[in-house]
């Protein structure tokens, strides 16, 4: 069946065509309009302004998707939108037009959850990924990863361990108690005066440090909270609150690229640190089958790297995928899978044409 996937739960308008089957999900296209540039002089999304951006440029963007994909909308079995959570501004742009299109065409319309999109990233099978410097490879037209599975959740808003024990049920085992991982990398990237978005800006200059010349320049620890505790909740406010505390005595060091690169390195091994060491800890309790990561933050280098190496070290009998790349930030074709897999479980398929009247976006919404 041939789905159309559309995205825009914050600052990323995207539509998506994929051919899946029980056999292979294939992305036909996958067309992403980013809005970085527009928000960067603000130091985040603001939400009115990414409202405008998405009603401004929906429509050409699903009309790419189509073109790319060789497909018109007589093609198209079904339509998957994000209907949360996010920026209600946002998902009302991307909902609003789903349902319109679906009353248009007369197709059946699914609303999924963005983090089951990015959970779902991992069941696209037309794609190598591979994890530089590292022997961990995900093959082409891998299977379906096996249940049960467990999968580290890591992005913006969400910081989660996720027990699933067959599709589309999930159990949370562990959450963040206040800053999302990727939250907590953009306040540290703004108390180190290093722009938005920061995820990407922390990582990369801390690839750059070198024990070698800046190691005895600076000594610089910081926390590890809640890697003792013995449940399977985050907590990353501290972390960001040490490296704030430590800036502010000596300012100075804010024009020190040395410092810069030293407190980055530090910041983000401490942040997975405690990632690796809980997502361990949960899999000698639960034994899953495989392991998955997956959400924004998962396209952090070094997260990818040593998760893996952990996971081959601690249980060696766990299957371990990661999504391309470019499947792990915002995008339409994770939720157009997730879509499949929910059309697959409806038992009153014939109920999902009526929800362009039904559909409704929230800010809230539970997984």
């Amino acid at each position: 069946m041939i789905i159309l996937g559309i995205e825009t739960s914050c600052d990323e308008t995207a539509a998506s065509l994929i051919e899946a089957d029980d056999k292979n999900i294939i992305v036909l296209s996958n067309i992403v309009s980013s809005q970085i540039a527009l928000h960067s002089k603000w130091g985040g999304v603001v939400p009115n302004l990414a409202a405008r951006e998405h009603l401004k440029n929906i429509l050409p963007v699903i009309e790419t998707a189509l073109e790319k994909a060789e497909k018109n909308s007589a093609d198209i079995d079904l339509i998957a939108v994000t209907n949360g959570p996010g920026l209600i501004p946002a998902l009302l742009i991307g909902t609003t037009t789903a349902k319109a299109l679906a009353y248009f065409w007369k197709k059946p319309l699914i609303g999924i959850h963005h983090i089951e999109g990015h959970i779902y990233a991992n069941f696209i099978r037309d794609e190598i990924s591979a994890i530089s410097n590292s022997q961990f490879l995900i093959p082409k037209q891998n299977p379906n990863p096996k249940f049960p599975i467990l999968c580290l959740v890591v992005s913006g808003g969400h910081t989660q361990l996720i027990l699933m024990r067959e599709h589309l049920d999930y159990e949370i085992i562990g959450e963040t108690l206040d800053d999302a991982v990727g939250e907590a990398f953009d306040k540290v990237a703004r108390i180190l005066g290093l722009g938005y978005p920061g995820g990407p800006a922390v990582a990369k200059i801390a690839d750059e440090f070198s024990s070698a010349t800046i190691a005895d320049e600076f000594k610089i620890t910081l926390p590890r909270p809640m890697i003792k505790s013995a449940n399977f909740d985050f907590s990353f406010s501290g972390i960001k609150t040490a490296v704030l505390y430590a800036v502010k005595k000596n300012q100075e060091n804010l024009k020190n690229k040395n410092y810069i690169s030293a407190m980055c390195q530090e910041f983000q091994t401490a942040v997975i640190d405690v990632l690796i060491h809980k997502a361990i800890n949960a899999a000698k309790k639960y034994q899953p089958k495989t392991i998955l990561l997956a959400g924004g933050v998962s396209a952090n280098q070094k997260l990818r790297e040593q998760l893996g190496l952990a996971i081959e070290k601690n249980v060696p009998n766990t299957n371990y995928k990661i999504p391309d790349i470019k499947y792990s930030l915002d995008n339409s074709a994770m939720i157009a899978v997730a879509g499949y897999f929910r059309w697959k479980k409806n038992k009153n398929k014939k109920e999902l044409e009526k929800n362009w009247q039904s559909l409704e976006a929230d800010a809230s919404l539970k997984l």
